[in-house]
């Protein structure tokens, strides 16, 4: 088990990590890096989580950073400490990726900084579970696509122009999108649209040699979690997978850098599912 539900684990979203118990595991001390991606530029959404040990991964392998945030900027300040002392540069950019002006004005400033954009990843999210589909009002329902889905054609349209090709462009789905889960109704069919949306940008963008993938994870120990789930539940989080246990974000991270590497040169249109065992179709 995570915790024993401590008062302080409950929170409000979107969550801070260091109000976690225990503190998400955000970078893996084993790592060895390849430098897969020095001199190249990475631009993140979602500054803590998951975006955190992605953001991490990507500058010890020698590129340099830009994470798109909303609120947390405790989180995002940490994130950019850690990137810079990888010895990577990383600039930090805070607003909603689900308004289209902001993210045409991120990736402007992204390409000011640093002249150049090699991979974008569409990781923000959010969830707000209901036990029953009556209780999702309208305006929960629109700002759950709004973040999750509307943001990821807003910023890859808003990237696309200066993406050449060895270009990647990833997608951050859920298990949910696979299995379903009767508590997040509007949340899972977000991710299902990110699953399709995935497949169709990578069909369209091949031409160009700009590859388009996905990582689907499932139960990973994230901010998330404790601000949008009651304490009983999250201290049974992750009990559920054949591995018995959540994921941690650093877990995560190596797919996403694997899968816009030239590792993955014949992978497009695909999903890698790091959910502690669980079998999936598609």
């Amino acid at each position: 088990m995570l915790s024993k539900g401590q008062p302080g684990q409950a929170q409000k979203p979107p969550g801070v990590e260091k109000k976690m118990d225990p503190i998400p595991q955000s970078d893996n001390p084993n790592y060895k890096s390849a430098d897969r991606f020095v001199g190249k530029v990475v631009l993140i959404t979602g500054g803590s989580g998951i975006g955190k040990a992605t953001a991490i991964c990507f500058a010890k392998e020698g590129a340099d950073i830009a994470i798109i945030y909303h609120t947390t900027d405790q989180d995002a300040k940490e994130t950019k400490k850690q990137i810079e002392d990888e010895g990577s540069k990383c600039i930090l950019i805070k607003g909603d990726v689900g308004v289209r002006k902001f993210c045409n004005e991120s990736v402007k400033r992204v390409m000011k900084e640093f002249g150049r954009l090699d991979v974008l990843i569409n990781n923000a999210g959010e969830q707000h579970p209901k036990d029953k589909i009556e209780e999702i009002s309208e305006d929960q329902l629109r700002k759950t696509f709004q973040t999750n889905m509307f943001s990821m054609f807003f910023m890859t349209q808003a990237a696309l122009p200066y993406l050449k090709k060895g270009s990647s462009i990833l997608t951050n789905s859920s298990v949910t999108a696979y299995q379903g889960r009767e508590q997040l109704l509007d949340y899972a069919s977000s991710k299902g649209a990110i699953t399709s949306f995935t497949r169709s940008l990578s069909l369209s963008l091949a031409k160009k040699g700009i590859r388009v993938n996905s990582v689907a994870p499932g139960p990973i120990w994230t901010p998330l979690i404790p601000s949008t789930f009651p304490p009983e539940k999250v201290d049974k989080f992750g009990t559920d997978t054949p591995l018995g246990r959540a994921g941690q974000p650093y877990e995560v991270a190596l797919a996403f850098v694997f899968l816009a590497s030239d590792d993955a040169s014949y992978i497009t249109g695909q999903t890698i599912h790091v959910n502690g065992g669980h079998s999936v179709n598609g």
